[in-house]
């Protein structure tokens, strides 16, 4: 018999609304004025995103908002644009000399560009991409830690016409190779080395290992991060400063056509073969800056902190083409969270005044284990919202960022989006809307959600489901890089030309959206389907544990039982007895189905260096097999050999 639904056994009651001061000075002041937006954006879709492209610069005006058939979607047809333009120029006249990136590096230093100073950097890069032959069209490869030039370099591709492939600094040798084998990449960019927890970490090193095997790349920049010992290759390695430093700061921006590529940005397949997900110009910016605009609240005076890295969608819509579109202050950091002390994120906050705070739960539950301590001796007071984002947050996760960091007056916005969405698509607007902890809340304005079961029926109250997406929206991808044939098929054959997020979700009696976790990682227990996100948001309620994750494997009665990795805060002992505790926590808390059968502690989890938590590798480890995969992404891969060591 066919399964129909994810069996739903989180309840949360606590409700949370707007301080009436935030109401008063947000964009979207009410619950009344997001539904009477939401309402005219889903009757008059073209209209609403008309009227909402007014607000960016255009070379030429569109001829047609959205045309497509066949799930290939085009918006702003025959229209004229330039992001870069849109990020930098459009702002210089009236905000020049207003600070657009503050950085700060691991070891304190600080370095701030105005409007005006980005700008010319940027056009300095662009004619040297253009020096190199460069040209509309070609692909820029981008592996770079969190410093200026990581921006700049994507500015520059963007001013020229130029499409560019941004490499997570995290990524190894193998993981760069297939993307710039895919993507046909012409130049690469990248830096000697950089900082994490004090250390240095390699980057040209790996390059030269990838580039053994990539004809395609002619030439490539190095930028002087790090000062470890590398070797250049005569003939196609540069260094930067000494490229940048006889170029112009002048170079006129491309104009576009709308739905000109933009980036590729490699996402991983279930297949192992990364999905080189394609963004187009003008639909992209527009979503980017509107979800910016209204999810964050944005006013000229904030400074905003995101902690992702610009390897992931999350830095390049809301830490480059989303903000600087807004003209709006970015804080950007080059290190680890917990480096020197698990109070670098709290100390930044205070340091630069941060307003708006956006970061992944990950980081929160891993802050989290380390007490209020830390949080207590920073003043924090200048933040006024709060925000996460990748995956979603379990309640107690969310109460503990809403006390010690918000300190109880700061709402949290809860975006649910993916690399595909090219922005936020399910949000609180944080002047509008009562909050739950842990719930995404409401579809942005423009976004038609619903939870459907696997027969194509819509699921029921509370009932978990497929998440899709039923209309199209201006940040959708457009394709996957050079294989049509499986953006089809990933996204649009389960439910016909309805868009397939991959993820469960269910609505509750109010129509707030819960958001269960990544349909792969539902776990089938006797018969039920469950969702990991549950589990572990059950196990992370008890006082005792910071973070959990959890695992199938292979069961005698069950068929799938549940295993679990708890790590514990900061004062609780390691026992059988506390095992024994959590398990019945989790049959009281949200029944005696969702049980772990088994529970490892572990002092730490197998996480890339963003924060994600690997669980292929934690699945492998339960089963009882060493099929790791690679863990050279791994921020500590010695942690899954202590894992596998200490197997209950």
């Amino acid at each position: 018999m066919e399964e129909q639904h994810i069996t739903s056994v989180l309840k949360e009651e606590r409700i949370f609304k707007p301080p009436k001061n935030f109401s008063k000075n947000a964009h979207i002041k009410s619950i009344e004025k997001y539904k009477k937006i939401y309402n005219y954006s889903i009757k008059n879709p073209e209209k609403f995103w008309a009227e909402k492209a007014e607000q960016l610069h255009w070379h030429k005006k569109w001829e047609k908002v959205l045309s497509g058939k066949n799930d290939f979607y085009r918006w702003f047809e025959g229209g004229k644009i330039n992001v870069c333009y849109n990020c930098l120029d459009r702002h210089l006249e009236n905000k020049g000399n207003k600070i657009a990136l503050v950085w700060e590096a691991e070891d304190g230093k600080v370095k701030r560009y105005t409007y005006k100073q980005l700008h010319d950097e940027t056009c300095r890069f662009s004619n040297v991409l253009k020096s190199h032959g460069l040209k509309k069209g070609d692909r820029v490869c981008i592996y770079l830690p969190m410093i200026p030039e990581l921006m700049i370099s994507m500015l520059a591709c963007a001013r020229i016409g130029a499409i560019h492939s941004v490499v997570f600094g995290g990524f190894s040798y193998d993981s760069l190779r297939d993307r710039i084998k895919d993507s046909g990449a012409k130049l690469l960019i990248t830096a000697d080395g950089g900082f994490r927890n004090g250390k240095v970490y390699q980057l040209k090193g790996n390059a030269d290992i990838a580039l053994k095997d990539c004809p395609s790349i002619k030439k490539v920049i190095v930028v002087k991060r790090a000062k470890n010992k590398i070797k250049l290759k005569k003939g196609r390695d540069t260094w930067w400063d000494k490229e940048v430093e006889k170029a112009a700061n002048v170079c006129e921006p491309r104009q576009m056509d709308s739905e000109d590529t933009l980036f590729i940005l490699y996402t991983s397949g279930t297949t192992g073969k990364p999905k080189g997900v394609l963004h187009t110009q003008a639909g992209y910016l527009l979503y980017a800056y509107q979800t910016f605009k209204w999810v964050f609240d944005i006013k000229d005076e904030d400074v905003y902190f995101c902690t992702a890295d610009i390897g992931w969608i999350t830095g390049h819509s809301y830490i480059v083409y989303g903000t600087l579109s807004n003209a709006s202050t970015i804080v950007m950091y080059e290190g680890s969270p917990t480096f020197p002390k698990p109070n670098r994120f709290w100390k930044i906050i205070d340091k630069h005044k941060v307003t708006i705070f956006y970061t992944a739960p990950t980081a929160i539950r891993a802050l989290s284990k380390y007490g209020e301590e830390f949080p207590n001796k920073c003043r924090l007071s200048s933040l006024r919202l709060l925000g996460t984002v990748g995956e979603p947050i379990n309640p107690e996760a969310w109460m503990w960022y809403y006390n010690n960091i918000g300190r109880r007056r700061c709402p949290i916005v809860d975006t649910w989006w993916q690399t595909e969405t090219g922005g936020i698509l399910i949000t609180p607007l944080p002047g509008a809307m009562t909050l739950k902890p842990g719930s995404a809340t409401f579809p942005f304005p423009g976004i038609v959600a619903d939870v459907f079961r696997d027969n194509g029926k819509r699921a029921g109250v509370n009932e978990g489901g497929n998440l899709v997406i039923k209309k199209p929206w201006p940040g959708m991808l457009r394709t996957i890089w050079k294989n049509p044939k499986r953006y089809k098929e990933t996204y649009f054959s389960r439910f016909k030309g309805i868009y397939l997020t991959g993820d469960g979700a269910k609505i509750d009696e109010d129509g707030y959206f819960w958001i269960m976790g990544r349909l792969d990682d539902v776990i089938k227990v006797s018969g039920h389907r469950i969702g990991t996100a549950e589990v572990e948001s059950a196990l992370v309620s008890h006082p005792a544990v910071a973070e959990a994750a959890i695992a199938p494997y292979p069961h005698d009665v069950k068929g799938w039982a549940i295993y679990a990795f708890v790590t514990l805060k900061k004062g609780f002992g390691k026992s059988e007895e506390l095992k024994n505790e959590l398990i019945e926590h989790v049959g009281k808390t949200i029944g005696t189905i969702a049980k772990p059968d088994k529970i490892q502690f572990a002092d730490d989890l197998p996480k890339t260096r963003s924060g994600k938590i690997m669980r292929r590798i934690l699945k492998a480890i339960a089963e009882g097999s060493d099929d790791y995969g690679n863990i050279t992404t791994l921020a500590e891969p010695s942690v899954v050999e202590k894992l596998a060591g200490e197997r209950v």
